[in-house]
């Protein structure tokens, strides 16, 4: 069994401030690393930004996210540039620049967190009647993306929660791979998955049978799943990485179970997968 790809949880978040060009190119230069995740979202104008909460003032671990305070897609792009992430000297990127700074033989996952409204319809899978009018939501955004990520020659993958990102995906550009995110719903992933062919499928830790970690809460779910969602994903043909991972027994486990990616907060922790 081939071991998983480390997929470096914006741009391994656990060791450099997230979502940077500082924490991407730290990412991409460790040997281990197959892709580097990240999260995008518009700037007041539209333009694409990579930064994952939708305010400003967020915390991670106590601390604050940033300098600033306020809505991202409120907020001048001019603002957004001088914005510190984390007290460093590395401020939020547009994608075009983070871009600029990943080889092409390292991989991108770009996670479409918001098109720039409240209204995200997060992790649903969508009645029929619903879903025209949710990808027109997301196709200006959407499209914007695309441009800026004309000039990459890497490998990329477009994931989402939300339906009516992928929607727009696979209308305009149908030749990238897509993945699902799932929250705590494997069936409607599932179902999200085959609506729009999805190359990957995109769980969290604890939703995969027969490991240890089904025993503990996180992203909706806290006992062991009725759905072997890896299962069914490689029968149909589909790669399933599993977000997000933190430690080496973690992955250890999830690459045991035969997972084909591990999004991971922190490099090295692949060492003793095999063992």
């Amino acid at each position: 069994m081939d071991d998983p790809s480390v997929i470096a949880h914006r741009g391994f978040a656990g060791v450099a401030p997230e979502n940077t060009v500082g924490a991407v190119s730290m990412a991409a230069e460790d040997d281990g690393t197959a892709m580097v995740e990240i999260d995008v979202q518009p700037a007041r104008c539209g333009t694409p930004v990579v930064i994952h909460d939708e305010r400003l003032e967020g915390t991670r671990d106590g601390r604050p996210l940033t300098d600033a305070e306020g809505l991202v897609r409120e907020t001048a792009l001019e603002e957004l540039r001088t914005t510190r992430v984390l007290g460093t000297d590395e401020p939020i990127p547009t994608l075009a620049e983070l871009l600029e700074a990943v080889p092409e033989t390292v991989g991108i996952n770009v996670e479409l967190k918001t098109p720039g409204t409240a209204d995200l319809r997060f992790a649903e899978s969508l009645p029929d009647d619903e879903r025209d009018e949710r990808r027109a939501v997301w196709e200006p955004f959407v499209e914007r993306v695309l441009e800026e990520c004309e000039a990459f020659a890497g490998e990329l993958l477009f994931s989402s929660f939300c339906e009516g990102a992928l929607a727009a995906v696979r209308e305009i550009a149908p030749q990238y791979a897509a993945a699902t995110l799932v929250w705590d719903d494997l069936e409607a992933g599932l179902e999200i998955a085959r609506r729009y062919d999805c190359e990957a499928i995109h769980p969290p830790r604890n939703a995969i049978v027969g490991t240890s970690l089904t025993d503990t809460a996180y992203a909706g779910f806290g006992a062991e799943p009725t759905l072997d969602i890896l299962e069914k994903a490689h029968a149909e043909g589909r790669t399933v990485n599993v977000w997000t991972v933190s430690n080496w027994h973690q992955f250890r486990e999830l690459a045991a179970a035969g997972v084909d990616g591990i999004i991971a907060d922190y490099p090295g922790l692949d060492a003793f997968s095999s063992e």
